[in-house]
């Protein structure tokens, strides 16, 4: 099996502290371990204190490709957007052009139908905060391509799911994190000041700062450097978000996102870090240890405190975050879905523990094939196991195929999502069904002649 590539980068000024100048020798073994046996293709770290900014780069910019990674690669950052959406919302109201207080209807269209609660309406700051009440997602979200899931949810649907949606809990009551709903932010963003999501964050955060590869719209140039996004081992499209773009559909490179961690901190001087700071001001429990400021997410942990917020999309993942006590923080990008959270984490306080590597076993093609069949959850609902070589496929009819590992005679794993299957045989040593564990919940099914 080949190393992981790995390349220590330059950094942007001198760096002499121990958190900018040394990545911590059990995260570069970790990295490396989920590059080596697959789980990921490239990440992309980027350490910042008060002396500079140190980037680190493992693997490749996509699987079959022999270029490296740099701190100019592209990335979909995902929901980490919602910070940028949050910081827009701050300015407009410092300006005077958003009011906290007011109902979310004030800036939409005359007649547009929003949810209440008990005859109180959705507010401005409750959308920024996650207390809406609105869900996840929105219910009619059903997109004609699963591999690029938001290109086809427009405004006229945002529109329809808010006049029909109904809402179980008081506004401003409970934290309930709402891609919808920092979505319909961004959209109430460009209503106010009649100028593109797009274009409301290059001008108020990007030209600014100097960050000039953080865009939704790539040119000839980004495009040659935008990373290959993947689900486990397939290449998978970039996602388009439209009326929902506030909620994750920013492009960025470690280069720009530790600028603006630096602005965030401080060490990088600029007029938009006091706005950022009132951000990240805690607002409502969230969790254990966690509370949600605007955008942001905060832990509170090992008397440590860390400003933080991640983004997956199909094919990427992402975090930032930075402790203000020691004025340092960290980037993680990543071009798989493979979760990233614990790197960046433990870069920042060592007592966040790192997620152990699954152990992968050698089965033999010969010995996958008695696994290889279909299996019944309830009429209609068959989970498909195929073979391709020495490589185990799973898939739910309807959806995607995902590769899924030995662990364990009989035990497999999926890397794309958390899910685990266990084979069950007969006295004999026929498979005869399948365990499905998911989000702690067990399923059997059993197999189709």
């Amino acid at each position: 099996m080949l190393l992981a590539n790995f390349v220590a980068l330059g950094s942007s000024s001198p760096a002499t502290s121990a958190a900018a100048t040394s990545l911590p020798s059990d995260v570069e073994s970790a990295i490396r371990q989920r590059i080596d046996n697959g789980e990921t293709v490239g990440v992309m770290v980027a350490l910042i204190d008060e002396q500079g900014t140190r980037f680190y780069a493992f693997g490749k910019p996509a699987k079959g490709s022999d270029q490296p990674l740099d701190q100019h690669t592209l990335f979909e950052i995902g929901s980490v957007t919602k910070v940028f959406t949050a910081i827009v919302y701050e300015q407009l109201v410092q300006e005077g052009k958003l009011q906290p207080d007011a109902p979310v209807s004030r800036y939409l269209p005359a007649g547009t139908k929003l949810p209440e609660y008990d005859g109180r309406p959705i507010t401005v700051e409750s959308l920024v905060s996650h207390t809406s009440s609105l869900p996840r997602m929105p219910d009619n979200f059903e997109p004609r391509n699963p591999l690029d899931p938001y290109a086809d949810y427009t405004v006229d649907r945002l529109y329809a799911f808010l006049a029909g949606c109904k809402l179980e809990r008081p506004i401003g009551s409970k934290y309930e994190y709402s891609n919808v709903g920092m979505g319909l932010l961004g959209h109430v963003l460009e209503r106010v000041t009649g100028q593109s999501y797009e274009q409301l964050i290059v001008a108020r955060i990007c030209k600014p700062l100097g960050m000039n590869d953080t865009r939704i719209t790539l040119n000839a140039d980004q495009l040659r450097r935008f990373a290959k996004g993947h689900a486990g081992d397939r290449e998978v499209l970039p996602w388009t978000l439209n009326s929902l773009a506030g909620a994750g559909a920013l492009r960025s490179t470690a280069e720009d996102m530790a600028t603006f961690v630096a602005a965030a901190i401080g060490t990088k001087p600029s007029e938009l870090t006091a706005v950022i700071e009132r951000t990240t001001q805690p607002r409502f429990a969230a969790g254990d240890d966690l509370q949600i400021a605007h955008g942001w997410h905060v832990f509170t942990r090992f008397d440590t405190e860390i400003i933080w917020h991640n983004g997956s999309t199909g094919g990427f993942r992402s975090w930032c975050g930075y402790r203000p006590d020691r004025k340092c923080g960290a980037v993680v990008l990543c071009n798989s879905t493979h979760e990233i959270d614990d790197v960046g984490r433990h870069l920042l306080e060592p007592r966040w523990e790192l997620k152990p590597i699954r152990p992968v076993i050698d089965v033999p093609p010969e010995e996958l094939e008695q696994y290889v069949g279909d299996y019944e959850f309830a009429p209609g609902e068959v989970f498909h196991v195929l073979r391709e070589g020495s490589q185990l496929y799973a898939e739910l009819n309807g959806q995607d195929r995902y590769p899924v590992f030995a662990e364990a005679p009989a035990k497999f794993f999926c890397r794309v999502v958390d899910a685990q299957l266990t084979f069950i045989k007969d006295e004999k040593g026929k498979v005869t069904g399948l365990i499905l564990h998911q989000a702690d919940r067990s399923r059997n099914a059993s197999r189709k002649k």
